[in-house]
């Protein structure tokens, strides 16, 4: 076999490798966006969490919209104050408050304070459990236990008690996935700081709610009377709480008949 016919093959090969490598070359060069500078710093001081809970799509979109001032400097809910003050400083500006907050479970409708209309025996699934009628329990605003929220955290922050989803606040970082995890609309961000609570997301009228739990929200209007701070009010039978005026006196809890209204 001619030798020339081995070595031409393999050269052209070989010569369009290094013609397309230089265009490629050449075209990282034409072509190059810049990058702001401040987006790996901003990157570097983020957790790292990847959750979402900032509404970006992960640390690295965080990064690239705070350095371009889409993003506030506190937007990172896992960080925290601490995450808020690196990135401020990087940023040159001030950080500003940013209250801490934690997930909270509208629900205390356990194993025994709750009641059931069927037996559920099929994938410990929250989502496929609510397609069966809202689920086993008798109330289709109580927290069906399946663990769906529990899995979605990445901060081992909740654990299933009884039946009922319950959250860690001091593993809490206030993220959110639990909340995206969650088909009946139950858990929600407060303020850390403030322990008033309404255990209860049913809107069911009276009658039906202390047919279905023992420790549900009736609407009664007893705890929005006995609030001097106006803290408290009623809407769609349901007891919610003004964080902002509530002074954690204690009246409601200490007026409310079915104890729907607890400190945590």
């Amino acid at each position: 076999m001619d030798i020339n016919s081995i070595l031409m093959p393999v050269l052209s090969i070989g010569g369009m490798g290094v013609l397309f490598g230089l265009c490629l070359g050449f075209a990282a060069i034409k072509f190059k966006v810049e990058q702001d500078p401040k987006v790996p710093l901003v990157r570097e001081a983020l957790p790292g969490a990847n959750c979402g809970g900032c509404g970006f799509a992960g640390c690295d979109a965080l990064a690239e919209a705070i350095a371009k001032g889409e993003a506030k400097v506190n937007s990172c809910p896992v960080g925290g104050a601490a995450v808020a003050e690196k990135v401020a400083k990087i940023m040159g500006v001030e950080a500003g408050n940013s209250e801490r907050m934690t997930a909270f479970v509208k629900c205390s409708g356990d194993c025994e304070k709750a009641n059931t209309k069927f037996d559920y025996y099929g994938i410990s699934d929250c989502s496929i459990e609510n397609t069966l009628a809202g689920g086993k329990k008798s109330c289709s605003y109580g927290c069906l236990g399946d663990g769906n929220c529990v899995r979605a955290c990445s901060f081992g922050a909740l654990s299933i008690v009884n039946g009922v989803a319950v959250v860690d606040k001091e593993k809490c970082t206030s993220c959110g996935q639990c909340i995206e995890a969650c088909p009946k609309n139950l858990i929600e961000l407060v303020p850390y700081k403030n322990s008033v609570r309404v255990f209860c997301n049913s809107n069911d009228m009276p009658k039906a709610v202390k047919t279905n739990c023992a420790v549900g929200c009736m609407g009664c209007k007893i705890c929005e009377r006995a609030c001097s701070s106006d803290a408290v009010h009623i809407t769609n039978f349901l007891a919610k709480v003004d964080y902002d005026k509530c002074v954690e006196c204690g009246a409601c809890l200490e007026k409310c008949p079915t104890g729907a209204i607890r400190k945590l």
